[in-house]
This record gives C-alpha cells, sequence and structure tokens, in this order.
C-alpha cells in the first residue's frame, strides 16, 4: 500500500511540474534523493519554514513557525516520513520535501486524533455514512463510515483514510450514502462552512445540522430527532425513522415553546434549537417569550469599486444614511465575483468556519446567503498566528472566491454587532472614491503575532457648520494637502452638490475633480487647485461682510 501511495506521489508531483506555468503557487522541484538538497535537525531558513508549514497544514505540526529545525520539527518529520513509507530519519530530503508540497492530508487511522479527524467525520455525517459525535477521535464507528465510503467508491476498503480517499471524500462530488433518482445540485457554499472549536463552544457535544426534515422525510436523522424529541418529553411515539403527523406535531411543540416559528419542520434554527441549545424550553415550563421585531441597527454596503464596507446606522428620519464603520475588503475576483444585490442576513454565524474546496480556515464566519458569507482573512490552520499574509496583503482588491474578507476586528465587529434581519447591499455601481480608500488603509502586519500594528487612535471627525465661516486664513490647498480646512472645502462642495466622496480631510484626485468643476462653473482657472481666490468664490456667502442696519429716525416724544 505505502509503494502504491509513493507512485501515487510521485505522478501527482509530475503533473505538478507541468502544470506549473499556468499556477503561480506551484512549488517547481527538479531535484531527486542524490542531488544533495537535505535538511536536517539545527538548520535554520527559508526551507525550513515550508517545512515546517506544510507539516502544520497535514496535521502533524502545532509549532511556531521559526523557521528553526528543532526537536518537535524533527519529531513530526520522522512520523511524516513513517505514514509515508520512506525510510525511518529525521531529515527532509528532496523526495520528502516534494511529498510535503504535494499531498492534501495526512494518512488518518483508528487511533489517529486531531481537527483533520473532526473535517473528516463532519464531512462523512454530511454525506450520510457517519451518524456518531464528532470528536475528532478515529475509533470503530469512523473506521467502519469510511470503509463503507470507500466501498461505495470502488477504492480499497480497508477502513483508513489514506490521502487518495480524502481527496475524493472532500471532492464536491463526493457520493452520499444513499442515491436520489433525480440529480441534485451539488451542496451549497453554506453547507461547505463547517464550524470548528475557537475555545469558547463545546463543539464535541454539537450534533451539525445535514439537512431540512419535513413531513414524509426519512433516515437516520429522522430517528435521531425523535429520540431526541423523546428525551426532552415532546415526543411519545415510535423511533421509526419516519416523519409522519406525531413527528411533525411534536416539532410543533417544541417550536412554540422556544419561540421559533411553528412550522413543523426542522429547519437548521430548529434542529440546532433541539440538539444543541443549553437552554431549551421543557414542556409544562414557561414559553419562551417570542422577540419583538424590530428595525436592524445598520444597513450593510459592500462597495466593490472601492473595496470598502460601510454600516450606514439611521438618521433622525430613520432612514440609513449614516456611515458608522467603513473597513477595507476583499470581495470576489472578476472570475468568482460576489453575489450582487440586496441580502438578508439570516443570524447564523459561527466562530472558525473552514473551506474544504480550498483547504483554508477564517474567523468570525457571517452568512450572507448560502454561498457568501463575511469572513475575516485567511488562515491555513485553526491558529491564530497561522494567517495567510498573501490574503492580509491583499486587503483592497478583488480576492476571493465571493465572499468578502475582513480584517479580523471588522469580520469581529459584524459578528459581535450586526443582527439577523439586516439588509446587505452588494454593488459594483458606486463611483471610485480615492479619499474613502485612503482612509481605509491597512495597517502594517506585525509578523510576530501576526496582527496588525497598533495605530494611534483616530482624532476626532471636524465639526462642520454649514453656512458658517470657514477656517480663517485661506491658505493654498492642493493634492494630498490635509486639515480641518480640506475637511470644510470638502463638505462645503458636497452642499453645492460638487463633491460625492468621503469627507476624510485629505486632498486627493475625488477633490481635486470637485474643484476643478467648481472653477469652470465660475469662470476660473480649472486646475483642480484650491487657490485662495477659488476658495473666497466658495464661501462668497459665508465671507461676505454683514451689512450694519441703519438707524431710524428717534421719534418725537409726544407733548
Amino acid at each position: 500500500m505505502k509503494r502504491l501511495l509513493l507512485i501515487l506521489l510521485a505522478a501527482l508531483l509530475a503533473l505538478t511540474m507541468a502544470g506549473a506555468a499556468a499556477e503561480e503557487e506551484t512549488v517547481l522541484l527538479t531535484d531527486t534523493a542524490e542531488d544533495g538538497f537535505r535538511l536536517a535537525p539545527g538548520a535554520v531558513g527559508e526551507e525550513v519554514r515550508t517545512v515546517q508549514t506544510r507539516l502544520s497544514v497535514l496535521g502533524y505540526y502545532t509549532g511556531e513557525v521559526s523557521g528553526h529545525y528543532g526537536e518537535n520539527t524533527a519529531a513530526c518529520v520522522a512520523q511524516f516520513r513513517e505514514d509515508f513509507g520512506f525510510e525511518a530519519g529525521q531529515d527532509v530530503d528532496s523526495m520528502v520535501y516534494a511529498a510535503l508540497q504535494s499531498t492534501d492530508y495526512r494518512p488518518l487511522h483508528t487511533g489517529s486524533s486531531g481537527a483533520d479527524v473532526k473535517r473528516l467525520q463532519t464531512r462523512l455525517a454530511w454525506l450520510g455514512y457517519y451518524g456518531g459525535k464528532v470528536s475528532g477521535n478515529y475509533l470503530a464507528a469512523t473506521a467502519a463510515a469510511v470503509k463503507e465510503f470507500q466501498t461505495k467508491t470502488g477504492l480499497p476498503a480497508t477502513g483508513d483514510a489514506d490521502p487518495a480517499t480524502q481527496q475524493q471524500l472532500f471532492h464536491p462530488d463526493a457520493p452520499g450514502k444513499v442515491e436520489k433518482a433525480s440529480a441534485t445540485p451539488a451542496p451549497a457554499a453554506e453547507e461547505e462552512v463547517l464550524a470548528v472549536p475557537d475555545g469558547e463552544e463545546d463543539i464535541e457535544n454539537r450534533v451539525p445540522f445535514q439537512k431540512a426534515l419535513a413531513y414524509e422525510s426519512r433516515g437516520a436523522q429522522v430517528k435521531l430527532l425523535q429520540e431526541r424529541l423523546t428525551e426532552l418529553g415532546y415526543y411519545t411515539g415510535p423511533v421509526s425513522g419516519n416523519y409522519l403527523g406525531n413527528t411533525r406535531n411534536a416539532v410543533k411543540a417544541f417550536q412554540k415553546q422556544n419561540a421559533l416559528e411553528a412550522t413543523g419542520k426542522t429547519n437548521r434554527e430548529t434542529w440546532d434549537a433541539i440538539f444543541n441549545d443549553p437552554y431549551v424550553v421543557l414542556p409544562g415550563a414557561t414559553p419562551r417569550p417570542s422577540p419583538k421585531p424590530e428595525e436592524p441597527t445598520f444597513h450593510m454596503v459592500v462597495d466593490v469599486t472601492n473595496q470598502v464596507v460601510i454600516a450606514y446606522a439611521r438618521d433622525e428620519n430613520g432612514e440609513y444614511t449614516v456611515p458608522v464603520k467603513q473597513m477595507i475588503c476583499s470581495s470576489g475576483t472578476r472570475a468568482n465575483p460576489s453575489d450582487l444585490g440586496d441580502w438578508i442576513l439570516s443570524g447564523y454565524k459561527r466562530p472558525w468556519c473552514f473551506f474544504p474546496k480550498w483547504g483554508d480556515y477564517a474567523q468570525y464566519w457571517t452568512r450572507i446567503n448560502s454561498g457568501i458569507a463575511f469572513h475575516s482573512v485567511i488562515y491555513n490552520t485553526v491558529s491564530v498566528k497561522d494567517l495567510s499574509v498573501k490574503s492580509y496583503k491583499r486587503l483592497g482588491s478583488r480576492a476571493s472566491h465571493g465572499c468578502v474578507r475582513l480584517q479580523v476586528a471588522d469580520a469581529k465587529w459584524i459578528y459581535d454587532y450586526v443582527d439577523a434581519g439586516t439588509v446587505v447591499t452588494i454593488t459594483q455601481s458606486l463611483p471610485a472614491d480615492p479619499e474613502l480608500k485612503a482612509s481605509c488603509v491597512k495597517p502594517e502586519l506585525n509578523y510576530k503575532t501576526m496582527l496588525p500594528v497598533a495605530t494611534p487612535r483616530p482624532t476626532q471627525e471636524p465639526v462642520y457648520v454649514s453656512g458658517a465661516k470657514p477656517p480663517l486664513p485661506l491658505r493654498k490647498l492642493e493634492k494630498n494637502s490635509t486639515g480641518e480646512d480640506v475637511y470644510w472645502l470638502q463638505m462645503k462642495l458636497t452642499d453645492l452638490g460638487y463633491y460625492g466622496g468621503k469627507a476624510s480631510g485629505t486632498y486627493l484626485d475625488g477633490t481635486a475633480a470637485a474643484v476643478k468643476a467648481f472653477q469652470a462653473d465660475h469662470g476660473l482657472r480649472a486646475n483642480g487647485v484650491a487657490t485662495v481666490e477659488t476658495l473666497e468664490a466658495v464661501y462668497a456667502p459665508e465671507l461676505s461682510p454683514v451689512p450694519t442696519p441703519t438707524p431710524g429716525p428717534i421719534p418725537t416724544p409726544a407733548p
């Protein structure tokens, strides 16, 4: 088996080399085991960092990606060599290096444990092969589920999840346990985003939602639902796996007690309440009060043109016109664009998520629709120090597969404060706004902590009073000028209808274009530079002297 695995890896490496011209991130290795390339304990450098990163992705290494080949790295290399059929040792030669680069999964078998085992169990459960606990421990039930999947797909039915098995298991077209008569669409992206523990949520005891259940549904999920409703005291019928009248009535009774829409159908919200809510309300107890409908706090706009997400709060008229937060983002690429239009948030969120199709992770996932979500920049593993630097550096440009990526702090702000019912507008019809983009630059990254370098708290926005005198004395303003007087000019030009960008206090191309348009309309030299003469014309009403009233005649007193 190991010899076969090595042959497959060698073939995969050859294909990788053949397609190198089309793939920017492909690593080309032309070395052989006799070429002198070798990394051993004590080595330092970028190649060691690459080895540690790949070992982390494959679940072998959990330490710091330091570039220093220490004892921990050596032990992980030794385990990798054993798993992939190499001779025992702690060194990395060119063949081991190539194998590290060309495989996406480590072999899993009875006795294995870790996040990748949880991912395997969750995927098997989604496909209907596994009904046990998502524990991260590879025991008999997991091996049986893997064996059943292997039989279904024509793989050697060993019960061990070797890389070839996992490659097929995580493929979007992996077959489910029960074939349906008609073709079904591939799982939506929502189902491809799996909850991962963040240290605050007891993921061990969560029962993952797989599909909606309703009258006449059948199968293991219905049986599991009936067992749970029996535990809670809502169901007294046979645990048959058939979703009929008694089951529907039990679900409806549960929904009424727990402030859910009483449909009798088991959607994701109802499933999570039944299985994963520690404060579930039991029969006979005081029903949970239905939440009062409230207007959402914000309206979220994803500005694809400027790669900025803006949160608008309501003004005194109840309209969403007040920008309260502006966040740099990465929307979908032109090949995989974000879904344009208005979307209403369901409130479905997860602290961590995993994207099986792409093999990476993100924090603070907030679902926008069935295909896309707000979330942080990408992580290579479930570790806050294993951030994808490339993903961070591409903020401010189209870079995702459709989701809206943000800085971690901004993704957490949406996760914490933007509630269900909020309208999200994704648009590319807004004009380019250089001042807006310049105000949403990302901080430099601290490569030790993988967090943005702390930046000084921004100064308070100047106060502009329409119709009042501007800051004096007037001075010439031009591109890259900054200050309160630039802010006043931008606000005044907004009042006059010439400027529609962000009043940032920094004079960039958008301000220059507005000044130029004003100059052209008022017979001034239209060069986009706000000279004192131009400013006097802009503020003419405010700078005009107030006429002194002429006193009238004093009336003669009556005799």
